[in-house]
């Protein structure tokens, strides 16, 4: 694999931690707003065999500085590509990066070689029905300050789903998102950064996917929320030329559920799109 290299650039006086390995094409890890980039621990080495590999931790999460008010997400991946001399990268986000991503090649459509959106939904997707129960829990232990039920609710939401016992769920999964989790609860980061984030592309993505004229494979977990496989639909039929592949017995981590069936994957959809 090489050298690893880690390093920060710093944004508005804030740290922002990254990781670089491997040589040719770049793949750029987009975390999850509830983990960091950690969750790509099984990606990195076997990437870094065939790609410069990036992968960073957003404000408010793992090693970077935690966030000191309302951020926009894709500037700052912006100003780490422009930082690392990186001109094009094929990107891969997972839930809240996989927003990211979609809104980042909206707006710079010739730094992105290709995307890949893991249970991700466009931004200004609304979700139908019910929420789930898990979500106003969260809530109520946001604010009650009760940051432990706070960060339990998360992993049933996210790492459970809706059609699992946490007794049914790898447990080491789960105690990895759950470390990984903590960083970003102590933090406050979803109140601080992300519940009202600062300049929203506008209008929003869910309006715009017929604009996306690059590769796009879309992954989701079976066993995720229906409306995150819906999104996933949603984007399909929208964006033209879409894939879309279906992970089963996965929530909404497919890539550390099954990590060996999530490289795969990815790595035959990158190499038909080089």
């Amino acid at each position: 694999m090489g050298e690893v290299i880690a390093n920060a650039i710093e944004i508005n006086g804030s740290k922002l931690v990254y990781e670089m390995a491997g040589e040719g094409q770049t793949v750029l890890f987009s975390h999850a707003g509830f983990v960091d980039s950690g969750m790509w621990d099984e990606q990195w080495e076997e990437f870094a065999l065939h790609y410069r590999v990036v992968r960073y931790d957003m404000l408010g999460f793992g090693k970077s500085d935690p966030a000191q008010g309302p951020v926009s997400r894709r500037d700052h991946l912006g100003q780490l590509l422009e930082h690392l001399g990186i001109e094009s990268a094929h990107l891969v986000g997972c839930s809240m990066g996989g927003e990211l991503i979609i809104d980042f090649a909206l707006e710079h459509p010739e730094m992105v070689s290709s995307l890949t959106v893991v249970n991700g939904t466009p931004s200004g997707f609304e979700m139908q029905g019910a929420p789930p129960p898990e979500i106003m829990e969260m809530i109520d232990a946001m604010q009650k300050g009760d940051l432990a039920r706070m960060a339990e609710m998360q992993l049933r939401l996210w790492i459970d789903g809706p059609f699992r016992q946490p007794e049914q769920v790898d447990q080491r999964v789960r105690q990895r998102a759950a470390e990984m989790n903590q960083i970003a609860v102590q933090n406050q980061t979803y109140i601080i950064a992300d519940a009202e984030p600062a300049d929203p592309l506008t209008p929003p993505a869910v309006t715009r996917l017929q604009e996306l004229h690059l590769p796009v494979l879309i992954i989701a977990g079976s066993l995720d929320n229906p409306e995150i496989l819906r999104a996933a639909d949603l984007m399909v039929e929208r964006i033209p030329g879409a894939r879309k592949a279906i992970m089963q017995e996965c929530a909404h981590l497919p890539n550390m559920e099954k990590p060996a069936e999530f490289n795969r994957i990815v790595l035959e959809f990158l190499r038909t799109v080089e």
